[in-house]
């Protein structure tokens, strides 16, 4: 075959640091824009991105060409020195060193969508940690509980 095709969509979830509340409502709506642009610049277009005070989530079509720790690292990094520069306490931002990733069948793109969309409601009632959790737990993810956060 001499073409190499690739449909491949995840959901990415990292947190803040310490899940300290960095993200104010003000400043969402430009890091989401913001991390779209790094993900289409790295041909890895986002479908959604939402985010609460303390943690983000990506849903997006991964790159054949580009590893997903990679793909990961580089939003990260570039969301996180833009942050630094936008004031308002954010000179200390950082994210934590961990994410989680999960494929997504294109079945289940309107599903994940609905649930991204609905991050503040869901998020009066479950804790970021006990959300993680339960996304390891659902994908059959093992885990050491010593070294999922920091």
């Amino acid at each position: 075959m001499p073409q190499s095709l690739a449909h491949i969509l995840i959901h990415v979830i990292f947190s803040t640091k310490e899940r300290y509340p960095f993200l104010n409502a003000d400043v969402r709506p430009e890091l989401h824009a913001y991390a779209a642009t790094v993900l289409k610049s790295l041909d890895s277009p986002a479908i959604l991105i939402n985010s609460v005070a303390d943690h983000v989530h990506v849903l997006c079509r991964l790159s054949k060409n580009h590893a997903v720790s990679k793909l990961i690292q580089e939003v990260k990094t570039s969301t996180s020195k833009w942050l630094k520069t936008k004031g308002g306490g954010l000179a200390e931002f950082h994210w934590q060193n961990g994410y989680g990733v999960f494929s997504v069948s294109p079945s289940q793109v309107n599903s994940v969508r609905r649930y991204l969309e609905d991050q503040e409601a869901h998020h009066r009632h479950i804790s970021f940690q006990d959300e993680f959790r339960d996304f390891l737990t659902r994908h059959g993810v093992e885990f050491d509980e010593r070294y999922v956060w920091d």
